[in-house]
């Protein structure tokens, strides 16, 4: 936005309204979450200045409980996801009741419940949902190269996460072996070591 007007009409309501935007955001969601919905409720203002209402306040707190439920649903999400992950993982009956292959499932399961969200939709991406690594990117919203660079790093913390995981069928506490895993814990082409 270059018009000096629309320059100075948002100046004017930032500085009208940012406290009592703050606020409302602080009352339902403490400082450190309030300054990201501020933020993102101005940057929203920013874009439409030009339909800015006679009242603004209200519009605003109205941007600003939108982004909040928005918020709201994305962590209830993550925590859905965590909690499955920690239940699936937690639901396992131990190596000897059923075999090897339980174990080993619930051992991921609890490898990938103790990974980072960001890390847990990387891999679950490429390994459960099959995307090729170029569709994945996409989803994430980076560029390609961007996205192997992550699942490199998801991939290792994943590995990082499954050796420290107890072995119930390991006589030695070695690291586990991750071979069973293929599709989450090695890329898809072969890098030379």
């Amino acid at each position: 936005m270059s018009d000096p007007e629309d320059i100075a009409r948002f100046t004017a309501l930032y500085d009208a309204h940012h406290s009592r935007v703050h606020a409302y955001a602080v009352s339902r969601v403490g400082v450190q979450a309030a300054e990201e919905i501020t933020s993102e409720t101005f940057c929203v203002a920013w874009r439409r200045v030009r339909d800015l209402p006679a009242e603004p306040l209200p519009w605003l707190l109205g941007i600003a409980r939108n982004l909040l439920r928005e918020s709201y649903r994305a962590r209830d999400r993550r925590d859905a996801l965590a909690r499955e992950l920690r239940t699936w993982a937690a639901g396992q009956p131990a190596a000897g009741d059923v075999g090897e292959a339980v174990a080993e499932r619930a051992g991921m399961l609890r490898a990938l419940a103790a990974l980072p969200d960001d890390d847990r939709e990387l891999l679950a991406l490429v390994a459960w949902h099959g995307l090729a690594p170029s569709e994945a990117a996409k989803v994430v919203g980076c560029s390609k190269a961007s996205f192997y660079v992550r699942l490199h790093r998801a991939r290792r913390r994943l590995e990082h996460a499954l050796a420290a995981e107890p072995d119930p069928g390991a006589r030695d506490s070695g690291p586990r072996d991750t071979a069973r895993h293929p599709s989450l814990v090695t890329p898809e082409r072969k890098v030379a070591r």
